[in-house]
């Protein structure tokens, strides 16, 4: 695997942006854009995914992402779900939903990945590494 050195080189990340973007995008007109709640709530949770990546890298340690990651994982199926809820509610088609769909099933299956490739890695984090000072 190849050193990732910022959170924003995590396939699972670049992935979670794309269905972001594309969830903005389908919830910003029409019905959907009208049902506030299940609006926010798509978008949240797509958000969700992203930022829990983020931080988790950030922390810098193997089992705070792994721990991170489960979360993102877990917000993958919450907008899966909410794309249920819009496509019964005719806020998309069924060509808008299989779209994002394959996403969330994309993004969900990198993410998974990372976390098995963390629990097998000795790796345990850039704050563990004995060659790094500590902050101040």
């Amino acid at each position: 695997m190849a050193t990732i050195e910022r959170f924003e080189d995590i396939d699972a990340w670049k992935a979670a942006r794309v269905l972001t973007a594309e969830v903005y995008r389908v919830t910003a007109s029409g019905d959907f854009a009208r049902d506030f709640g299940l609006k926010d709530q798509i978008r949240r949770a797509s958000i969700s995914i992203m930022l829990n990546i983020a931080e988790g890298f950030d922390r810098e340690g193997n089992n705070e992402l792994r721990q991170f990651l489960a979360v993102a994982k877990g917000s993958v199926g919450e907008v899966r779900a909410a794309l249920y809820i819009a496509l019964d509610a005719r806020f998309i088609d069924e060509e808008q939903f299989e779209t994002i769909r394959k996403m969330t099933d994309d993004t969900g299956r990198l993410i998974g990945g990372f976390m098995r490739y963390l629990s097998t890695s000795s790796y345990r984090g850039r704050k563990y590494r004995s060659d790094e000072k500590s902050p101040p």
